[in-house]
């Protein structure tokens, strides 16, 4: 399959996805009563299509000009391993998430990095849409650094497509206000990120939102020792109290946010 070919089935898994789980949080809602939910997700799509346009215009063409001189030269780990390319691919996979979650960790441990990553912990009603909502500055950050470990990972174009498309509806699950079987979310998050273990990372309090970075693969905070738990996820208070007032919820005080 060509890149482009990957590139369209990575849009319709994302965008498939979404619909199904913002479906799911109308018939069955982990919390109830949630109002204003069409404005709220208009909102963080709207930065979402913002934050795209960005990337694909500064750096679509920088990513398979990185992407083909790691393949020629050859250069990175994932060249220097002889391994089979089954092997390689999942290899891929697994690095690449390594990088995700030491991106995030360094996002809350960083203060510069927390003034932009605030914005997405600064979202008071969860859902699938809050998957979507970073501030451009650290959408532009991560883009730039990510040009580097692709290169020192040896990870093609494909190879990146390939591990976003199984990320989006991953993040987008952990995010969304699904209710699903306390059972089934303890089971899922043996592997993957569940939505109980990620609900913690956006508690209020400073401790529980400084723990549960992964983003696919929820086997690295355990590793790391950044996983959180709580009994029951119901009672956590979810943002930030200093951008509870309204003027912080629009997409213009969204972008205001690493200034306050």
């Amino acid at each position: 399959m060509s890149v482009a070919q990957l590139d369209y089935v990575r849009s319709a898994v994302t965008l498939g996805s979404l619909a199904l789980l913002l479906s799911l949080e109308t018939w069955v809602p982990y919390f109830e009563g949630r109002t204003a939910r069409t404005r709220h997700a208009a909102r963080n799509l709207s930065l979402a299509l913002f934050n795209a346009a960005v990337v694909i215009l500064l750096f679509a063409g920088p990513l398979a000009r990185v992407s083909e001189w790691s393949a020629r030269r050859p250069f990175g780990l994932l060249n220097w391993l002889s391994l089979p390319p089954g092997v390689r691919f999942a290899g891929a996979i697994v690095f690449f998430d390594a990088w995700m979650y030491g991106w995030h960790r360094a996002n809350h441990r960083v203060h510069f990095l927390w003034r932009f990553h605030r914005m997405h912990h600064s979202e008071r009603d969860l859902d699938a849409t809050t998957a979507l909502r970073f501030h451009t500055g650290e959408i532009f950050m991560s883009t730039v650094l990510r040009l580097g470990v692709l290169a020192l990972l040896g990870m093609s174009v494909s190879m990146l497509i390939v591990y976003e498309m199984a990320l989006a509806p991953v993040i987008q699950f952990h995010h969304s206000n699904v209710r699903i079987p306390p059972r089934l979310d303890r089971a899922l998050r043996t592997l993957i990120v569940s939505p109980n273990m990620h609900r913690v990372d956006h508690s209020e309090d400073r401790w529980e939102h400084d723990g549960n970075y992964a983003s696919i693969f929820s086997f690295w905070d355990r590793l790391f020792n950044s996983y959180r738990r709580r009994k029951n996820p119901k009672e956590l208070m979810i943002g930030l109290p200093q951008f509870r007032d309204l003027e912080w919820l629009g997409l213009l005080g969204m972008l205001k946010t690493p200034v306050r």
